[in-house]
């Protein structure tokens, strides 16, 4: 029986994200297939649901709606910022987005207003609130090692490297 994708497994998948309007977002094309480790929280939900199943050599096409990929947007998550909060030599922008430690890990925000010392800010993922299609083929799926379900990512080509 070929592997198929399932729990604790390494799938490896060359894909395309899109915006309903077509742009695309983010694809493997012309670089090594995207490895990970299903269960482990490493993708959107629904990438994941929707290839459950997939064997080697599968295509599938999706469509997820915001509740299966990145969030609807929060508005509370728009907040204003003193301009002292950030580096001195920070050349902030509007449209730059910033990555921040926070007590809760690592986390990205977008800069949306700058106004005298008051900066706007977002901390909702920037595809939050968006419908997004893929397409995705399965390239290989094998079991996960033993370091891999320890680390709870996939390693090597595709994957991390450490």
């Amino acid at each position: 029986m070929a592997d198929k994708i399932e729990k604790d497994k390494v799938a490896t998948v060359n894909y395309t994200g899109s915006y309903l309007d077509g742009q695309v977002f983010d694809s493997s094309e012309g670089k090594d297939p995207l490895s990970f480790l299903v269960g482990h929280r490493q993708m959107i939900s629904g990438f994941e649901q929707e290839l459950m199943g997939a064997k080697i050599g599968e295509k599938r096409k999706f469509t997820l709606t915001p509740d299966k990929a990145y969030g609807e947007r929060d508005e509370n998550a728009i907040q204003k910022m003193d301009k002292g909060q950030f580096p001195d030599d920070m050349n902030l922008e509007v449209g730059m987005i910033v990555g921040a430690q926070s007590d809760q890990g690592p986390i990205q925000f977008s800069i949306v207003a700058i106004d005298g010392e008051m900066v706007t800010v977002d901390f909702n993922h920037q595809m939050a609130g968006m419908t997004l299609s893929f397409q995705v083929e399965v390239v290989n799926v094998r079991e996960a090692t033993p370091e891999e379900l320890l680390h709870g990512h996939a390693h090597g080509l595709g994957g991390y490297n450490h």
